[in-house]
């Protein structure tokens, strides 16, 4: 059984012990409107290109898990209807039906790990939603991590999620939280989120030797690694909250839950903020395309120096 195929760059880039970087396709799917979804997805690949990795952008098309797409794949992705959300629970399901899925972070993972890809960059991470106490709504994400042996390059956990409770989490899982060069952790459009991060590291190169030492330890799962969003696109924390109240708020009121929620906030924070909250997600995934593709680098250089 063949359980992936890779499109020809990112085989060729396999092949030669070159860096390359995953990438998921909600964002195409479930984040922004045709036609700005598809240049977005292009920016992005050309962003890991300029900093010398390749991007493998991951995608269920037609039951086939497919690790890196051409132009044209992008586009009808972009432009496809009736897409799945594929997290752990359902990819397998979609696969085998022959449908075609978008990847969250959790099922990029899952596809990187099988094709040998150790570095991952996404917008935020999921986590958990304000209320789990009582909804029990924990993103995937976060078991994933403590599972799955990548590197995953986000600007922290996505503002709209209970960010204390998101972090507690990791912590019992395991999973290594390093913030990149500063000590507080990013909270997605905004720089901080008012704590500290567990770990901070400064370079590229300690964030690769790190999960090659977790590696070597034998020692399951990834790293989370908290990219803080650049300061010229970034909307303050104390700006967004009364927003992002209003949208949960609104949420709750309309009954939304499970796999709509994140939409839906987004969507409503997108209208809330005229625009600016897709504006800065648009900066911060173009900063960690940025950082992930420097970490790629500096994991084949490690590999090739074994």
């Amino acid at each position: 059984m063949t359980l992936f195929v890779m499109s020809p760059e990112v085989a060729k880039a396999k092949d030669a012990g070159a860096p390359i970087v995953a990438l998921e396709s909600t964002i195409i799917t479930h984040g922004m409107p045709y036609p700005q979804n598809v240049e977005v997805a292009r920016k992005v690949e050309a962003t890991v290109r300029e900093n010398g990795a390749t991007p493998a952008t991951i995608a269920v098309l037609n039951g086939t898990l497919h690790i890196g797409l051409d132009d044209a794949q992008l586009e009808a992705l972009a432009t496809a209807k009736d897409v799945m959300k594929v997290s752990r629970a359902d990819m397998p399901v979609c696969m085998a039906t022959g449908r075609t899925g978008a990847t969250t972070v959790a099922a990029t993972m899952i596809g990187a790990h099988l094709a040998g890809i150790k570095v991952f960059a996404t917008g935020g991470i999921g986590g958990v939603h304000k209320g789990a106490e009582l909804s029990f709504d924990i993103s995937a994400d976060l078991t994933e991590l403590a599972a799955t042996p990548v590197s995953v390059v986000a600007a922290g956990a996505k503002a709209i999620l209970d960010i204390p409770k998101t972090l507690e989490v990791l912590e019992t899982q395991g999973v290594p939280v390093i913030a990149y060069g500063q000590d507080a952790f990013p909270a997605f459009w905004s720089q901080s989120a008012g704590l500290k991060a567990p770990l901070r590291l400064n370079t590229a190169e300690e964030i690769a030797a790190s999960q090659a030492m977790r590696t070597a330890m034998g020692l399951p799962g990834g790293q989370l690694i908290a990219n803080p969003i650049p300061k010229d696109a970034e909307i303050p924390a104390e700006e967004l909250a009364p927003i992002i109240a209003q949208a949960t708020q609104e949420a709750e009121e309309q009954g939304v839950a499970g796999k709509g929620v994140t939409p839906f906030l987004l969507a409503r924070i997108f209208e809330l903020t005229e625009g600016r909250s897709l504006e800065a997600n648009i900066a911060l995934v173009l900063n960690n395309a940025r950082l992930a593709a420097a970490i790629a680098k500096a994991h084949s250089d490690l590999e090739q120096a074994i």
